[in-house]
């Protein structure tokens, strides 16, 4: 090898500003898709894995079989199935009691929508 040390070494900097662009970019892309479409699954409960705060923020609406529900607490557009609070009932855990229903889920989120209201 060489006696350089890495102080002496020669950078190519085209290659690192190529590197950052492409980590930009990269980074762009992905705030673009998140901001655009919510993600396959979510759930309101901090104890899932599907809890993802970033996206509760912002506020998704979800149309389950053509009609909005605002009582949802978890679900996944691949499979196709909502989980929503019956009324007031808790399980003996003190969790909202839930039914898993089947259908067309189209999630949404609601700034995006306010935002197009305005414009």
């Amino acid at each position: 090898m060489t006696d350089q040390t890495p102080d002496q070494i020669p950078t190519d900097q085209p290659l690192a500003e190529q590197a950052q662009a492409a980590s930009e970019q990269t980074a762009a892309d992905q705030a673009a898709a998140t901001s655009d479409t919510p993600p396959d699954r979510l759930s309101t409960n901090p104890k899932s894995p599907f809890f993802i705060p970033e996206h509760l923020q912002r506020g998704v609406g979800i149309v389950f079989n053509g009609v909005e529900k605002t009582n949802v607490d978890e679900y996944c557009i691949s499979e196709g199935w909502v989980k929503m609070a019956v009324g007031r009932t808790l399980d003996r855990k003190g969790n909202p009691m839930t039914i898993t229903l089947k259908g067309k889920v189209e999630p949404y989120y609601r700034d995006t929508a306010a935002a197009a209201e305005d414009a």
